[in-house]
This record gives structure tokens, sequence and C-alpha cells, in this order.
């Protein structure tokens, strides 16, 4: 997925200025997509010159001219054409497993001590996982449409955050017993 397309669902869903919608990738979308803020900008003045986003020049009190995007008729074409192009099942890549894998080739300890700093990272974005699924989400059978589809991503994330911490504490009990 290019940068370009997470962009396009985001002032889908609400037009902005870039800051916006870096605070947007900082937050809700940018735990499945992440960007710099740098990467943003830049790709929004590309999308301007492809006619995908349309921009708006608001004068600001003794600031520069806010600039406020919104999605236009050229991205809602090329949003249509990436979302019905098939994509590619994603394949693990993960440092971690690389350096369980080779554990026996160095210091298995300090292995153990990265698995466990990889299960506390993984556990803590669970519980922002659900705290958003808690507060945004209180009643799931009851959404449809944008709010639905938001709502399976973040269970998609719950999901494998789920997963990493249940791989990290199985990792960290087997390399124990190894250890022994």
């Amino acid at each position: 997925m290019a940068l370009e397309h997470a962009i396009l669902v985001s002032l889908e869903e609400r037009p902005g200025s870039g800051y916006e919608l870096a605070g947007r990738f900082d937050k809700s979308i940018g735990y499945f997509w992440a960007a710099s803020h740098q990467q943003i900008y830049r790709t929004l003045k590309r999308m301007v010159e492809l006619d995908w986003v349309a921009v708006e020049h608001v004068a600001q009190q003794g600031r520069p001219d806010k600039k406020h995007y919104r999605i236009a008729a050229g991205g809602r074409a090329e949003l249509r054409r990436w979302l019905a192009e098939p994509s590619e099942p994603a394949h693990l890549r993960e440092e971690l497993a690389v350096k369980v894998r080779g554990a026996s080739l160095g210091d298995v300890a300090a292995v153990r001590a990265e698995v466990a700093r990889h299960r506390d990272h993984h556990a803590e974005r669970l519980d922002v996982y659900r705290v958003i699924e808690k507060n945004d989400f209180p009643d799931p059978g009851s959404l449809h449409g944008r709010g639905l589809h938001q709502y399976l991503v973040l269970r998609g994330g719950i999901r494998a955050e789920q997963g990493m911490v249940e791989w990290c504490e199985e990792v960290l009990e087997a390399l124990g017993r190894d250890q022994s």
C-alpha cells in the first residue's frame, strides 16, 4: 500500500489540514500505517499535483495561511481503483523471530530480555487498542458502514497484538526451560 492510499482513506473520513492529518497518523490510522509528518506533507503536495486532493488556503491572523485538504474526484476514483485491486498477503518479516532462531549462537539471556521487551511493547499497544474499542465502539453489534469498517481494522490490531503477546510468552517460557 502506498502512503497516498492511507491519506485518501483518512481524508475521505474527514478533511483537514496537514497538521490534523499528521495527528491522525500519530493516533488511529498510524497504528496500521506509519508515516512521518514530512512524508505526509510531501505526499499531500504530490497528491494535489495529481488532482487527487484539493487544497483550500485559509487565512489566519499573524500566521501563514492554513492549508485545508479534501479528497477530490480524481482521488475518489484512485481510491476505488485501489480498493478493487488485489493485494498480496503479508509475509511475517519480524527481526525478533530471526533473533530467536539464532539465540543459541549468542547470548540467550539477552535474546530473552529482548523478547520480554517486545512482549511489554505489544501488551501496551493491546491495552491502547482495548481502550479505543471500549470508548469508540461500545456497541459493535449496531455498527455499519464506515464505523463497522474502522472497528474491524481495530479488531485485527487487537488480534495481532494478542497473538504477539502470547507468542512472546511462549518463547520466554521455552527459552527459560532451555537454559535450565
